[in-house]
């Protein structure tokens, strides 16, 4: 007993001799993942704080672009009504200039009659022609009065009713041409109401169409600083891609001497569950890099079919983006508040409701989420705390 003690203590000084340089070599690795990691993360929150920028300068872009359509319509509604009250006072116009013409000729009739009236006064006077004065104080008797009367007023109201006439063509010319005036001031006022509006809708349409490009102007730098954080995303990504495979060469370095696992290659044990994959065991649970693993890493090849170590009900499966760094990613419920997980798979074998057996597949090894390379992580959890799956295997 006490020489095999010596030498599992032997043994195990000279495991750590061997496991000493590989250790410093990836916990300097892992630093600057964990530093990439950040930086990932920083500009992973640039990235959604200039997308929700972006978001809602494009709302407010479509509102402004709706708002400046919608000013285009009222423009040319405008522009249309005011091309139809400028026709309409075009005909006026039209109108007022013929009634003034009337009215000048009317106006010209009335005084050539005035003057005919004039020179025919003159005419009686000068000829002695008898009027209606001279013959009522010529007149012997009241029967010559009588009987020279009518036609003293027949001449009279002959000459009388010329002029009158005249007169009553040049009200009515009047009254013509102002309705007429009346009618093209209407209209004028009309024109000038609908000439602002338009004015003012071709103002407000420019005003908008700047802010439009204002915001434009700013999507555009966005977009460019969108585009450089992305790149920068990129480029990290890759810094932190080969950090993980130099991370993942020590880590082989320091497992290299582990045993291969698996349903027919593990050391014995009372546990009920198998292996969920043939492969070899390279990140135990427990400590490391001042974090608890809270499973076992089991290496594969991609695509190996991954087996539910236990039978049971398949509770959960989340996809890359929801698992938050696992992967796509199963858990299966053994009862009595037991259950195990799969990570990083390439793709799922099973579904949510299903029912599965012991060794049956429930998704194939990848390398999605944060992986190193190709292998299942696996957990087992009581009452939902992770627990050391080798006590159940």
């Amino acid at each position: 007993m006490r020489r095999r003690i010596c030498g599992a203590a032997i043994f195990a000084i000279v495991a750590l001799s061997l496991a000493w340089a590989p250790t410093v070599e990836a916990s300097g690795i892992q630093e600057k993942l964990d530093r990439a990691e950040k930086k990932i993360e920083s500009d992973q929150k640039k990235e959604g704080v200039l997308t929700s920028k972006l978001d809602r300068l494009g709302t407010r872009v479509d509102a402004m672009q709706e708002a400046v359509d919608a000013l285009r319509d009222a423009e040319a509604d405008a522009a249309e009504r005011l091309a139809s009250v400028e026709a309409e006072l075009d005909i006026a116009t039209e109108r007022l200039d013929s009634s003034l013409t009337e009215l000048r000729k009317t106006r010209r009739k009335l005084k050539a009659s005035l003057r005919a009236l004039r020179e025919r006064i003159v005419d009686i006077y000068v000829s002695g022609s008898p009027n209606l004065a001279s013959v009522v104080l010529a007149a012997g008797e009241y029967g010559d009065l009588v009987e020279l009367g009518p036609y003293l007023e027949a001449i009279q109201s002959r000459d009388e009713s010329i002029v009158d006439r005249v007169r009553v063509l040049k009200e009515q010319a009047r009254v013509i041409v102002d309705a007429r005036r009346n009618a093209k001031e209407t209209i004028q006022a009309s024109r000038d109401r609908i000439a602002a509006e338009r004015d003012r809708l071709q103002s407000a349409r420019n005003e908008t169409e700047t802010q439009v490009a204002s915001l434009d102007s700013a999507r555009s730098a966005s977009q460019a600083a969108l585009d450089e954080v992305r790149g920068q995303i990129a480029q990290e990504e890759d810094v932190a891609a080969g950090l993980r495979e130099k991370l993942a060469k020590e880590i082989g370095a320091i497992t290299a001497p582990t045993l291969p696992v698996g349903p027919g290659s593990a050391p014995s044990s009372t546990g009920s569950m198998i292996w969920p994959i043939d492969g070899t065991l390279t990140s135990p649970f427990g400590p490391r890099w001042g974090r608890t693993h809270e499973g076992l890493d089991i290496a594969g090849p991609e695509g190996t079919p991954i087996v539910a170590a236990a039978s049971g009900t398949v509770v959960l499966m989340q996809s890359e983006a929801e698992s938050g760094g696992y992967g796509l990613f199963t858990c299966v419920d053994h009862g009595g508040g037991l259950s195990t997980c799969y990570a990083h798979q390439s793709a799922f074998g099973t579904s949510v409701g299903a029912s599965v057996k012991q060794g049956e597949v429930v998704g194939y090894v990848g390398n999605t989420g944060n992986s190193f390379g190709a292998h299942v992580h696996f957990e087992v959890r009581l009452n939902g705390a992770a627990t050391d799956p080798m006590a159940y295997l």
